[in-house]
């Protein structure tokens, strides 16, 4: 297996490197202003290093420069595309504006830190890249390079040829020092705020329950449709009736229709296409559902009161699916049996009851673990989330499932 690869063949190296000699810019343009740089004492690179300070400092207050530091940062400084060497990990750079003083005084020493960084990192580059090149003078016998390093006498052309390279891969392990420096200030300097990973936190939570949400939509939806078919052409092929057969055909038909038109709105989302996924279905509906398992056979006794209109959107689309979900079981277990439905709205309370015989009942039980399978976990799940409750369990003679739903 390959050990990690050197510095030098890393193109991160060069990347960082070139950050901060872009840092090295501001210094350099205000020490042409004062205090010049004709021959500068080292007090003098001192007043270079300060003069940028407050400028820095100032432009740091403006929350764009945040942002821009960032996007240079998770460019320059880590593997990338543009790497020898890809990295899938999260560089740990937040791109934002500055929301806050504490992000503003974090960018401000972030510049600081480049500036200052930078300046040293260049004016150390163009010293050994100075005696790579005074080297390389000596080595070709030229007299204003005898002896560039001041070792009191002439070496063999030979030892400055073989000298020629040192100062440059010094040169080079100092960048990637020094790159590695800058890259940790940056997570640190420039990282996400508390804020900003509750707001990371808070939006990944979301896509989870979208993902989850689209997942109980697709069973409560395709899985009805294919009950429903399988029990309709079962029920057609033993009845030898061309009238009966016509009718589940229909059925098939109108309810695999619906089906596809709920897996286009599920597809629209997650393509996000920007374009409506289209209204979901509400109790307003449930006419449909009914109708459905009445021609699958089986006997439907359906009570519905209280002004279902008043019933709050969502809480009327997750009911429907409820309902969906619960004759969908019954189909799928029992097949075509006599089945009641209750739905009342009153005292601020949406109840939705689903009876069935106790011997399919039974059937239902043991093909879903006792009341726990994937539909009645799912239909406890929504009821949960809206803050109602469901419960399923024998009731006297019969099997009931009861779903108390409150309406604020």
């Amino acid at each position: 297996m390959p050990g990690p690869p050197l510095p030098l063949t890393r193109a991160v190296t060069y990347t960082r490197w070139l950050h901060l000699l872009v840092g090295a810019i501001l210094p350099f343009v205000c020490a042409t202003v004062y205090p010049g740089l004709d021959s500068p004492s080292p007090g003098d690179w001192g007043v270079i290093a300060v003069l940028p300070v407050p400028l820095v400092l100032a432009a740091a207050m403006a929350p764009s420069v945040r942002r821009a530091e960032g996007l240079q940062a998770r460019l320059m400084l880590f593997p990338g595309p543009h790497a020898r060497v890809t990295s899938d990990e999260d560089p740990g750079v937040s791109a934002i504006p500055s929301a806050s003083w504490a992000d503003r005084a974090r960018t401000g020493a972030w510049l600081v830190l480049r500036v200052e960084l930078g300046l040293a990192v260049a004016l150390v580059t163009g010293q050994l890249m100075a005696l790579s090149l005074s080297l390389t003078g000596a080595a070709a016998g030229e007299p204003d390079f005898a002896d560039p390093l001041l070792m009191g006498g002439s070496w063999p052309r030979w030892v400055y040829l073989l000298l020629i390279p040192v100062p440059l891969l010094v040169l080079v392990a100092g960048a990637a020092a020094a790159g590695a420096l800058i890259a940790r200030a940056a997570r640190r300097l420039l990282g996400p705020s508390v804020k900003e990973r509750l707001s990371a936190l808070e939006e990944r939570t979301e896509q989870l329950l979208e993902r989850n949400r689209i997942a109980r939509e697709l069973h409560d939806s395709l899985g009805h449709a294919l009950t429903l078919a399988v029990v309709q052409a079962g029920a057609a092929r033993s009845a030898a009736d061309p009238q009966f057969t016509d009718r589940a055909l229909e059925t098939i038909e109108e309810t695999g229709r619906a089906a596809l038109e709920d897996l286009e709105r599920v597809l629209l989302v997650l393509r996000e296409t920007g374009r409506p996924a289209g209204a979901r279905p509400t109790l307003g509906e449930a006419g449909r559902l009914l109708d459905s398992a009445r021609s699958s056979g089986a006997q439907v006794h359906a009570e519905v009161s209280g002004p279902l209109e008043h019933v709050p959107g969502p809480v009327s689309r997750e009911a429907y699916r409820m309902l969906q979900e619960a004759l969908t079981n019954v189909l799928r277990h029992a097949g075509p049996v006599r089945i009641g439905v209750r739905i009342a709205v009153a005292d601020d309370r949406l109840r939705l009851e689903v009876r069935n015989p106790l011997a399919a009942a039974t059937s239902v039980t043991s093909a879903t673990g006792a009341g726990g399978g994937s539909g009645l976990r799912g239909i406890r799940e929504r009821a949960a989330l809206l803050g109602g409750e469901a419960r399923a369990g024998r009731d006297g003679g019969q099997w009931l499932l009861h779903v108390v739903l409150p309406l604020r």
